[in-house]
């Protein structure tokens, strides 16, 4: 369980070599980038976006920075604004593979840390991707501001050197080329890179199941391997039709208050007796009737072959 804590994500910048499109609303998988963080960082007690407004899939508390464009810094600053918790997560809108346990694992910071930054592959530090200790957080702004004057136009890398830091290894993932996995996407390449990414047969229908429960605004705790196959036993052991309906079922029984994974086994025993009464054609002993049981022709219900009857 994730402490208390605030989510604070930054989703403005000129996105320039994006040509200046509005990176944040870029769809991957069927959704905006913005909303791929906000389900990465749905446990947060308070969700801040500083940046112009958006449709997003759950809702947020929006904030600006001064002047609107000024910077990373500014942005926090104006982000912080509306967080008490003790703890903040602060993010980039364009992280199309933050997870939750990505997330989480940053809110584990150990004691004396007072913050936990996710590093690349390339062992580079990324202020925004981790978790602050929000109060030492509030104190580097400070000093900075009061160092240079102004927040203004300051590179984001100015805020680490002062705090104690605990970095964490961003967790060792490659594309089916062996590539490394696109963390965030600054160019068209890298957005091209993550559309394709969940197209993959290991990733596709973990990012479907997930965009679908976002379209629709449910968060799901089951076991979806399980219900897979659940559907699959139907599909083989009935027909392949009876997959889709199956799952359906499984939803409806599951909103009257079945568990989902109950429902899941008792659908695939039920499969299974299904397909043990049918059999390999031919297989009348897999039927499940006693052997004397079984015609020997299928045109002599007397279930006594032509020529082999008893004599009168």
């Amino acid at each position: 369980m994730t402490p208390p804590h605030a989510a604070v994500v930054l989703a403005g910048g000129a996105a320039r070599r994006l040509g200046g499109a509005d990176k944040p609303s870029l769809r991957v998988g069927g959704r905006t980038l913005l909303d791929r963080v906000l389900a990465g960082c749905a446990g947060a007690s308070r969700t801040v976006v500083v940046g112009p407004r958006r449709p997003t899939c759950r809702p947020v508390t929006w904030a600006r920075e001064e002047p609107p464009g000024g910077g990373p810094l500014p942005a926090l600053h104006a982000g912080l604004r509306h967080v008490t918790e003790p703890l903040v997560l602060v993010l980039a809108a364009d992280l199309p593979f933050l997870g939750r346990e990505t997330a989480g694992g940053l809110l584990e910071l150990p004691a004396g840390a007072e913050a936990a930054v996710l590093t690349d592959t390339e062992g580079r530090d990324q202020p925004l991707t981790a978790a602050y200790r929000t109060e030492p957080l509030r104190r580097e702004l400070a000093l900075l501001a009061a160092e240079y004057g102004r927040l203004v136009g300051l590179p984001l890398r100015l805020l680490l050197p002062g705090l104690a830091l605990h970095r964490v290894p961003a967790p060792a993932a490659a594309d089916r080329n062996g590539a490394p996995v696109v963390m965030d996407c600054d160019t068209w390449a890298e957005v091209a890179a993550a559309r394709a990414r969940i197209r993959e047969h290991g990733n596709v229908l973990d990012e479907w199941i997930a965009a679908v429960s976002s379209e629709l605004g449910i968060d799901p705790e089951v076991d979806t391997t399980a219900l897979l196959d659940a559907a699959r036993d139907a599909a083989h052991g009935v027909t392949r039709p009876a997959a889709p309906l199956t799952t359906f079922l499984m939803g409806y029984a599951a909103a009257r208050g079945l568990d989902p994974a109950t429902a899941a086994a008792r659908v695939s025993a039920l499969a299974a007796r299904w397909a043990e009464e049918g059999g390999a054609p031919g297989d009348t002993t897999a039927a499940g009737l006693p052997e004397q049981a079984q015609p020997s022709d299928p045109a002599d219900p007397s279930g006594q072959a032509q020529g082999q009857r008893d004599e009168p």
